[in-house]
């Protein structure tokens, strides 16, 4: 990924920000989320942004550097600064990390309910 150099008006970037922040909030389901993030990021930022999530999930577990560099191909650099992104609590990275947590506990307690009551 590269990003201009020439910045722009600090007001109009403010502006920017918050509407696409308001539009990620606005996305109601996986499919729309799917959708936008195909559509609207390149290949390879959406793999970027992927990988990033995969780390924190990786970390959390206490997956070692030499698996998750081996499983998702990024560098020690990249898994230190996510590591230490979630040492220093950056508030972004422990709401992935809370909304990842509930989904993987949501899933398991279906998949179990649903083995007891069965399918209908």
């Amino acid at each position: 990924m590269q990003i201009s150099k020439k910045e722009i008006n600090q007001n109009l970037e403010s502006k920017i920000k918050n509407i696409f922040a308001q539009l990620i909030a606005d996305i109601n389901t996986k499919e729309q989320a799917q959708d936008f993030l195909q559509d609207f990021l390149t290949e390879t930022e959406y793999v970027a942004l992927v990988k990033r999530m995969g780390l924190i999930f990786y970390l959390s577990d206490g997956k070692s550097y030499k698996t998750i560099k081996d499983d998702l191909k990024v560098s020690s650099a990249t898994i230190a600064t996510v590591q230490s992104g979630l040492e220093k609590q950056k508030k972004g990275l422990i709401l992935a990390l809370k909304l990842i947590k509930a989904e993987e506990w949501a899933s398991k307690w279906a998949g179990k309910i649903t083995g007891i009551f069965g399918k209908k």
